[in-house]
């Protein structure tokens, strides 16, 4: 037997509408690209995605068409955002810290046929032009006043463009099926791959992530996304956040602490989302300049795995709590959260951050299991390491164009590329990469929790750690530090500092210092550049044992 139920499409432009229609007047606030504050409300937001919608037929896309965005997080990226989902085309976010070779590779793949960007960027888009077959013309996310020169040929003004409409648009009607967005992968392994989600998928996703248990947003909340719109849809924050009616407030370009600082501060932001380095940097503005955040309340850290010392600073000097979150761009991306279960908040101090430094549990929508090497399921008891495996409806379930061929299983199980542990209490911790873990006399060591622990030395300011061949226990660890200046720090120093907080055997066998440790478009530390770097280097450990 059928339910009677009315057949009600998932589909984002029921967000806007939502949010227009019960919170039209709550504000998004912009730092512009340009430089002054911005205002708006989600009334004109929904009123110009509108406007921008009519653009883009009047330039003649249509239905199914792929349109990019490369911008900062801004309201006019938001309003294209909604404007290209309510068109019936898709959204194609290009991360502009890519390789000219790789943003090529990408938009010709994609078959994009506009690209929306801010004026940052028009170096960044003038240098591959010329390799962008498909690409008929070009929108710049700024108004008349500050519309840059450029060699570029078919350039539009958004704002000129925008505002030449009324807004008198319908939203396509669309099966919440339909693709409307689309996320490349890094990588860090051939080309990229993109991934593509539906209305559907970014809806559940949403409601999934904003749970109350997850990131909880609520139309009182004052949240600032650092995260960028490129990476992986925010976090579905441009979704949940208007879903929810909470004031948004868009940090642009300037990710630095004192920037960060003063949105956090003058718009009284409750609840902020972004990857470790960010704040890493806005704790040591705190500190250097003596100040608080009274009205922060949730910090959602990841990207990569928080160190203890993180967690640590913002719970107990500024009164504010971490959520460490876990995920994906194959999972548009949220898979874990790190709410306490009931109890957990009456624990010491010491044993709620053993639990705050994992990744947290599932989100509902999300299943996950951790497998052994031959695809058999392992014990969620805290100890044993698997791969990482997860379903559910936001999970990709293939790559654009068939890229990789099948990458699920026959129960329908997708391989993270994560290396992890599942405890008795659902939380899970990432323990490395597939890739990247340290496999030493049959055993693996976790390069993540040897990174994480020399980063709590006070003159650590970033550490990377690989494996390096061993003739006797196939590979150990090389921890690979930055040392913070003029700290006259030292190995044994080092070495000293991690004794006792970590397995004896897991203790690296030698540590080199490094002025620079190289990253990756998405912010997370480059291990193959790290592996090829080091490749002839030679561990003291190794010679004795020849």
């Amino acid at each position: 037997m059928k339910g009677l139920m009315q057949d009600w499409p998932l589909t984002v432009m029921s967000i806007i509408d939502h949010a227009n229609r019960f919170h039209a007047e709550r504000e998004i606030v912009t730092r512009t690209v340009e430089g002054p504050i911005h205002r708006c409300t989600y009334s004109d937001i929904h009123l110009r995605a509108r406007k921008c919608a009519q653009a883009l037929q009047k330039l003649g896309m249509k239905q199914g068409d792929v349109i990019a965005t490369m911008a900062w997080n801004t309201h006019r990226h938001m309003e294209a955002w909604y404007g290209i989902m309510g068109m019936g085309a898709v959204c194609h976010t290009l991360n502009p810290r890519l390789f000219a070779e790789q943003l090529t590779y990408i938009i010709n793949h994609a078959e994009d046929q506009f690209i929306f960007f801010d004026t940052t960027f028009v170096p960044v888009i003038e240098a591959v032009a010329d390799t962008l077959p498909n690409v008929k013309g070009f929108i710049i996310l700024t108004d008349k006043e500050h519309m840059p020169e450029t060699k570029l040929k078919n350039v539009y003004c958004y704002e000129e463009i925008v505002e030449a409409e009324d807004g008198n648009f319908e939203w396509a009607d669309v099966d919440e099926n339909d693709a409307c967005g689309l996320c490349y992968t890094s990588g860090t392994t051939g080309n990229p791959k993109g991934v593509l989600y539906s209305h559907r998928s970014n809806v559940l996703h949403a409601l999934a992530a904003n749970g109350a248990d997850a990131m909880g947003m609520r139309s009182v909340d004052t949240v600032l996304p650092v995260v960028p719109m490129f990476h992986a849809n925010a976090w579905a924050i441009a979704f949940s956040a208007p879903a929810s009616g909470a004031k948004i407030v868009m940090p642009g370009a300037n990710m630095d602490g004192e920037s960060i600082y003063e949105l956090l501060s003058t718009e009284r932001v409750t609840v902020t989302a972004a990857v470790p380095t960010v704040w890493l940097m806005l704790l040591g503005h705190l500190e250097a300049n003596e100040v608080k955040l009274p009205d922060l309340t949730k910090v959602i850290i990841g990207g990569s795995a928080a160190p203890r010392s993180m967690i640590e600073a913002f719970e107990r000097d500024y009164d504010v709590t971490v959520m460490h979150a876990w995920g994906m761009t194959e999972m548009s991306p949220m898979g874990t959260l790190g709410s306490f279960k009931a109890g957990m908040e009456t624990l010491p101090f010491e044993e709620q951050l053993d639990i705050k430094v994992k990744q947290g549990r599932a989100i509902y929508t999300v299943e996950m299991k951790i497998t052994d090497d031959d695809g058999n399921d392992l014990p969620s008891d805290g100890v044993a390491f698997g791969h990482l495996m997860v379903r559910g409806p936001a999970v990709a379930g293939g790559y654009l164009k068939g890229e990789g061929g099948n990458i699920l299983d026959e129960d329908g199980w997708f391989d993270t590329g994560d290396v992890a542990t599942l405890d008795p209490l659902g939380f899970m911790q990432i323990t490395d990469r597939a890739k990247d873990v340290i496999k030493s006399g049959g055993e693996w060591i976790s390069s993540i929790e040897l990174e994480n622990t020399a980063v709590g030395h006070p003159d650590v300011v970033e550490a990377a750690v690989i494996g390096i061949l061993h003739p006797k226990w196939d590979e150990r660890p090389l921890l690979i530090v930055i040392p913070k200046e003029g700290s006259g720090l030292t190995k044994e120093s080092v070495l000293e500092y991690m004794d006792g907080k970590i397995a004896k055997w897991w203790m690296p066998d030698d540590v080199v210092f490094v002025d620079e440790i190289p990253h990756t478009a998405t912010g997370k530390i480059q291990k193959l550049t790290l592996r090829e770097q080091f490749k002839d280097y030679t561990l003291p450990t190794a010679t004795a044992a020849e």
